[in-house]
């Protein structure tokens, strides 16, 4: 297991680029987890995790899972943690497939998939958490100046979100060096809870309990 600091002495961010923004919705109350499975975001909130159509804004599917924290999907399976448990899902019919148990208890918060493995936030102790899906085994922790709420990969970049107050800002970290090599600020008010990208030039944020869901452009990468 390997353990790096994120250093992150950087000017303030560049205005993140708001493109779209879906809700608030009626039965949600607070947004949680964000993930795409290629075609629908999925958004956690309460008991429940919702597939919406990005292009129409129309929710597409509703499965009954409990969804206070992290989504992540891997290609097959989502993966919802929620109570220190991190569930294993056929998102065809909702079952639960299989649980782990996450390596560190009562800080749940983003969660996503890459480079075969789960990358897990722990909003409070402001860190990412590389583990291996089979096991459990913490393989990389990288720790953050700032409360660390959703987490995403894209490009193989990967991405988290902060939040602290009303104040919100995307992230990029070097997972090597453990340096923040871009900030993205988000307006005053607007926060961030879930994170995920398309892989490609696209964030979907989840705005906390505004009950509200917003696609961000991803900046240009740096070369």
């Amino acid at each position: 297991m390997s353990v790096n600091r994120i250093k992150s002495k950087l000017p303030a961010g560049e205005p993140a680029e708001i493109i779209r923004e879906y809700g608030p919705f009626d039965d949600v109350a607070q947004i949680n987890g964000v993930s795409y499975d290629g075609e629908a975001v999925w958004f956690a909130a309460g008991d429940k995790l919702h597939a919406l159509d990005p292009t129409t804004g129309t929710r597409v599917k509703v499965l009954e899972v409990q969804g206070k924290a992290g989504t992540a999907y891997d290609g097959t399976h989502l993966y919802q943690l929620t109570n220190g448990r991190i569930a294993k899902i056929d998102p065809s019919t909702g079952r639960v497939v299989s649980t782990l148990q996450a390596p560190i208890q009562g800080d749940d918060a983003g969660l996503t998939w890459a480079e075969g493995t789960l990358w897990m936030a722990q909003h409070k102790a402001r860190t990412i958490t590389q583990i291996d899906p089979a096991t459990g085994e913490v393989l990389k922790t990288l720790h953050s100046d700032r409360f660390v709420t959703g987490v995403t990969f894209a490009e193989g970049e990967l991405w988290h979100a902060t939040m602290d107050g009303d104040s919100s800002e995307l992230r990029e970290i070097d997972t090597t060096t453990s340096e923040v090599r871009r900030r993205v600020s988000l307006p005053e008010g607007v926060t961030v809870s879930g994170l995920e990208s398309n892989g490609r030039d696209l964030f979907y944020c989840g705005g906390g309990n505004s009950g509200r869901l917003r696609t961000l452009r991803k900046p240009k990468r740096h070369h």
